[in-house]
C-alpha cells in the first residue's frame, strides 16, 4: 500500500442492508458507504457544494442526494449528477473479504472529499469557437462541462462584472465577504484548463446572422456556438430620491461590502421582504442601529411561501428586532446634504433612513439583444427548447433569462431564477453545443438563510390553492405542502430534513405526492420513493 494510502475495516458485510447508506471512520476521517444490491461502494462524506453530511439525505436510484439544497452525486462514481455546485466525490476502493467490508483511499481525497472531474485542453486543430456571455454558475458550468465532455476548441467567458465568476447568492447572506472568497474557480483553473475569462467587459450587441458579438469598447468576437448567461440585473423603481447617497440596490460584491460597512450602527430602511431584503435584514439586524422593511404584501415571502410559512419568517426576523411596515410602498426618498435621510411611505409613514437598500426584483438583463434576431417575450425572457436551444442555430441561452420546458409540468415553459437551475441548464447547454442530444430534466431547489436557520424548498409552486402544514411551526419546525387540485407541486421546509430532498427525489423520479397522502402524516408518501 502507497504510503500516501490508508485502508480500515469499517463493518461487517451483514451490516448494511440493501438501499442503506452509512457514515463511516477511515483513519480519523470519513467516507460514504452505501449497499446497492450485493455490492458496496464508498465515495466521499461530504456534499462539495457547502459540506452538508450526506449520510442525512436520500439515497435513491443509484444516487445520494443532499440534505441542504439537493445536490446529486452517483454512488458508483462520485460524479455530481445534479446541482448546485461543480465538484464532484472522491470514489474510494472497497474490498469484501472474511465477512467484513474494507476501504482504501488516498489521505487527501478523504480529508477533502472533492473532486474535479477530468477536462481536455484546447488543440491548435480544432477550431472551433464558443462563445459565453455572463459571469454566473450557468457559464461556469457551461465552459467546465464542455472540457470534460472533450471539446477541444477555443472557450471564451466574458462577463460584465469586474471579478471572476463568484457565488452571487452569498452576498446577501454574508455581505462583507471578499469576492476571491467566493469565487466559483480562481484565476489559475481557468488558465489551466485552456478557458478565457474577460471580466469588466460589456456586450452591446449580438448577431445571429453573423454569429458576432460586438463589445462596448469596440472589439468583437466571432462564434460558432453562442451561450446568453446574464441572469437579471436589480429592479429599479421610479422613486424620488433613488438617487442619493447611500440608497443601494445589491448585485456585486462592492454594493454588498458598501452596505455591510455603511449600515453599521445605522437606521436601514428595506424595501422588499423576499429573498434578498429578508436575507439582507437577518445580515444587518445585530450590527445595524435599527432595521425596517416595507412592502405592498401582507407578510414577509407571501407570494411564494404563503400566509402561514410568511408569519413564522416574519416572527422569526421581530425577534431579532426587525420592523416591519407592510401594505405600504415607498412614496420618496428625502436627503440631506446628498445624503439619504427618510424614507416617506405611501401611507405617509416616515421612517428615518440613514441607509436604504432596494430589495424588489429583478429583470432580465437582455437589451442587448433587441436587434439580434434572437426571439424574446414581451418581458424580455429568451425562449428555449428542453435542448436549451433559443429560436436561432448554435445559440442557447440559460439560467434566470430564459423561460424553458418543466418536465415536473408536462412541459410548460417556465421562467425558474434558482441557483440550482441555473447550473444545470449551463450543463446541459454545454452537452447540445457538443452534439450530445440531452433534454434538461432538473426539479426546482432552492433555499434561504436567516439567523443560521434554513428554509428549504422544491418544486413548482406558482398558482397553488392551498398549503397543508406538519409539525410545530411557531417552534420553526415544520413542513409545507403546496397543493394545486390534489396534487401536491411544491414542498418547504424548516428543520424538518430530508424531507424536502425525499419530495425532490419523487419528482424527479415523475412521481406525484397527492394531497389526500400528506393531510394526516406528512411522511405516508415516503413508502412510493
Amino acid at each position: 500500500m502507497a504510503a500516501d494510502q490508508i485502508e480500515a475495516v469499517v463493518c461487517g458485510v451483514d451490516e448494511l442492508k440493501d438501499g442503506e447508506m452509512r457514515e463511516v471512520d477511515v483513519g480519523g476521517e470519513k467516507a460514504l458507504l452505501v449497499k446497492q444490491g450485493s455490492e458496496f461502494y464508498a465515495i466521499g462524506a461530504k456534499c462539495t457544494h457547502y459540506g452538508a453530511p450526506l449520510s442525512k439525505g436520500v439515497l435513491c436510484n443509484g444516487r445520494v442526494r443532499c440534505p441542504w439544497h439537493g445536490a446529486c452525486f452517483n454512488v458508483k462514481t462520485g460524479d455530481i449528477e445534479e446541482f448546485p455546485g461543480l465538484d464532484s466525490l472522491p470514489k474510494f476502493q472497497v474490498e469484501v473479504s472474511n465477512g467484513k467490508v474494507k476501504i482504501r483511499a488516498d489521505k487527501s481525497a478523504l480529508a477533502t472529499s472533492k473532486r474535479q472531474k477530468a477536462m481536455c485542453k484546447a488543440s491548435a486543430v480544432n477550431q472551433k469557437s464558443v462563445v459565453i456571455i455572463g459571469g454566473g454558475p450557468a457559464s461556469v458550468s457551461c465552459v467546465e462541462t464542455l472540457r470534460q465532455e472533450g471539446f477541444q476548441g477555443k472557450i471564451t467567458l466574458v462577463s460584465k462584472d469586474k471579478y471572476l465568476p463568484y457565488d452571487r447568492i452569498k452576498l446577501s447572506k454574508a455581505m462583507d465577504t471578499a469576492p476571491e472568497a467566493i469565487a466559483l474557480r480562481n484565476k489559475d483553473f481557468y488558465s489551466s484548463n485552456d478557458i478565457t475569462v474577460q471580466t469588466n467587459k460589456e456586450v452591446k450587441s449580438v448577431s445571429a446572422s453573423s454569429k458576432s458579438v460586438k463589445f462596448a469598447d469596440g472589439s468583437s468576437l466571432k462564434f460558432d456556438s453562442l451561450l446568453i448567461a446574464t441572469g437579471g440585473r436589480p429592479r429599479v423603481l421610479p422613486i424620488p430620491g433613488a438617487d442619493l447617497k447611500n440608497v443601494y440596490i445589491l448585485r456585486t460584491p462592492d454594493d454588498a461590502n458598501a452596505i455591510a460597512q455603511n449600515a453599521k450602527g445605522k437606521k436601514v430602511v428595506i424595501i422588499g421582504s423576499s429573498f434578498i431584503g429578508m436575507e439582507v435584514a437577518a445580515f444587518l439586524a445585530d450590527k445595524a442601529e435599527s432595521v425596517s422593511v416595507v412592502d405592498i404584501i401582507k407578510v414577509p415571502f407571501q407570494l411564494v411561501l404563503g400566509d402561514k410559512v410568511g408569519a413564522v419568517l416574519q416572527k422569526m426576523h421581530e425577534e431579532k428586532g426587525v420592523k416591519f411596515h407592510f401594505e405600504s410602498g415607498i412614496k420618496e426618498f428625502l436627503g440631506k446634504n446628498g445624503f439619504v435621510s427618510e424614507a416617506v411611505l405611501s401611507n405617509g409613514t416616515k421612517l428615518p433612513a440613514d441607509v436604504c437598500i432596494l430589495g424588489v426584483g429583478v429583470v432580465p438583463a437582455t437589451e442587448f439583444l433587441k436587434d439580434s434576431g434572437i426571439k424574446m417575450t414581451d418581458r424580455g425572457f429568451i425562449p428555449v427548447n428542453q435542448f436549451m436551444q433559443t429560436d436561432q442555430p448554435d445559440i442557447f441561452a440559460a439560467g434566470d433569462i430564459v423561460e424553458f420546458p418543466l418536465f415536473t409540468v408536462g412541459g410548460k415553459d417556465v421562467n425558474i431564477q434558482h441557483w440550482q437551475m441555473a447550473h444545470a441548464h449551463g450543463r446541459n447547454a454545454a452537452l447540445n453545443i457538443v452534439g450530445k442530444k440531452h433534454g434538461i430534466k432538473s426539479v426546482p431547489f432552492f433555499w434561504t438563510v436567516m439567523y443560521g436557520k434554513s428554509v428549504r424548498y422544491t418544486g413548482y409552486g406558482p398558482g397553488y390553492d392551498d398549503v397543508v402544514v406538519h409539525g410545530e411551526i411557531n417552534a420553526q419546525k415544520f413542513v409545507a405542502f403546496y397543493t394545486k387540485g390534489n396534487e401536491v407541486v411544491a414542498v418547504a421546509s424548516m428543520n424538518f430534513d430530508p424531507i424536502v430532498s425525499q419530495a425532490a427525489e419523487m419528482m424527479q423520479a415523475g412521481k406525484k405526492i397527492m394531497k389526500s397522502d400528506v393531510l394526516k402524516d406528512p411522511t405516508a408518501w415516503l413508502g412510493k420513493l
